[in-house]
């Protein structure tokens, strides 16, 4: 099935320009020597002010963690080895300090568990198994769904009140943590947590944004494809191919029914995902935004190329508004709710899944004005910096781990020829991290 083709009026230019993957490697390094230079050793670079930040209080190397396979993807073998040797060297776990085990998850064991199956060095997997076992503790609630944040050096975890993207988002990098070890108790305590939270949404089949974890009971009802949200329905559909589970496939065929039935909105001359009441299925808002710009991709995955298609182009459209996408937009108004851009990645993500699926070069070219965009906008002497508003243009103190991890990567995927990545081999985590689906891989 092909995508349909994007009307001239409110898509790229068939003579838009093309992006090499030489230059986005080149950027890429730009972005990677900034940090090198800055901010080697510590989490991320902060790149308007020349220096670094750190989430904890002892860094856990989140861009080198987050980049290593990006590097290994680009070709790019000395700065690689340099990453490998300061993380096999320098990573330590074995603090007293209170992580958030969302962020640690995705970022840290999906990045370790990536260079290991890349790299081979079983010192990424052993850094990986130490991680996961300080963390497990976070699922021993009264319903099996996870605490937020937990200790690595008591297991002690805290936070009662969560959301379900912070629940469902582990069982990729737990489960082949269990593939790879031969122990199950990873990959169970994570599927445990995704059905108990499934088997708590509505009658008519939605979850809501906030939940207990002791008492399984919900907080706050509005329910999206949005932050909090979002990577719980990725990882249904991830989660089933990844580890070829009837289970999450039923579990996911049902979910994305619903959220088609009462969140998919047509307006402003296209489809989008809006929010409404998990109970009656009303809509309460039309808001979608930066990090909605994933739900193509995931469609595009579960076999719905015809909305992915659709929504991609309407995603093309918050982009090109203001020449670079706001974090929320009212799509019924097409006005800026939330003007900052935080680098993120979503949207390219989407569009190398529909350029894989559909082989259209209608999604290079829009790889291409994104791409243009970020270099003209938030490139700066040491890195890239997320923007306060879109609207204006000014610039803030922030290159998150992610832009090396996702951003980069899925430009630089989309631009290089087919064969420099097979795609059907692996799926990739929410961070990026791509996972063979044969772990003898």
């Amino acid at each position: 099935m092909s995508a349909p083709s994007v009307s001239p009026s409110n898509g790229p230019s068939a003579n838009a320009a093309t992006v090499s993957p030489d230059r986005v490697r080149a950027e890429f390094l730009h972005a990677w020597n900034g940090y090198k230079q800055y901010a080697w050793g510590h989490d991320e670079l902060k790149p308007l002010s020349k220096t670094h930040s750190d989430w904890y209080p002892t860094p856990l190397l989140m861009t080198p963690v987050d980049a290593f396979d990006t590097l290994l993807l680009m070709g790019l073998t000395a700065e690689a080895a340099e990453a490998k040797d300061l993380i096999l060297s320098r990573l330590d776990f074995d603090h007293d300090m209170e992580v958030q085990h969302f962020e640690a998850v995705i970022r840290i064991l999906g990045g370790l568990i990536s260079a290991q199956q890349l790299d081979g060095d079983s010192g990424f997997l052993e850094l990986a198994i130490d991680l996961a076992d300080r963390m497990l503790a976070v699922f021993d609630s009264n319903t099996g769904m996870p605490y937020r944040f937990v200790n690595l050096k008591t297991h002690k975890a805290r936070c009662r009140f969560t959301n379900p993207a912070e629940i469902g988002t582990c069982v990729l990098e737990y489960g082949t943590l269990s593939r790879l070890t031969g122990d199950p108790k990873y990959f169970d305590a994570a599927k445990r947590a995704m059905v108990a939270l499934y088997h708590r949404c509505s009658r008519i089949g939605l979850v809501g944004s906030m939940i207990d974890v002791e008492t399984g009971w919900w907080l706050v009802k509005d329910s999206h494809v949005g932050c909090g949200i979002d990577s719980y329905y990725e990882y249904l559909v991830k989660g089933a191919t990844l580890f070829e589970d009837p289970e999450l496939w039923a579990m996911w065929q049902n979910t994305i029914a619903t959220v088609n039935a009462y969140v998919a909105d047509e307006a402003s001359g296209g489809l989008w995902y809006g929010r409404v009441n998990m109970d009656t299925g009303k809509q309460c808002a039309t808001l979608f935004g930066a990090l909605d710009a994933f739900f193509p991709a995931v469609l595009a995955l579960g076999g719905d190329l015809d909305r992915a298609a659709r929504l991609e182009d309407s995603c093309y459209k918050m982009w090109t508004l203001h020449g670079i996408e706001p974090e929320l937009l009212d799509y019924k108004t097409m006005k800026v709710v939330s003007g900052s851009y935080h680098l993120r990645p979503e949207i390219v993500e989407s569009a190398y899944y529909l350029y894989h699926y559909a082989g259209d070069e209608k999604y290079r070219r829009m790889g291409a004005t994104f791409f243009n965009s970020l270099v003209e906008r938030c490139k700066t002497d040491a890195g890239f910096a997320a923007l306060a508003d879109v609207r204006a243009g000014v610039k803030t103190d922030a290159m998150e781990s992610y832009f090396l991890a996702e951003a980069m990567k899925y430009f630089y995927l989309l631009f290089a020829p087919p064969q420099a990545f097979d795609f059907e081999k692996a799926i990739f985590n929410t961070e990026a991290h791509p996972i063979w689906k044969n772990s003898s891989e």
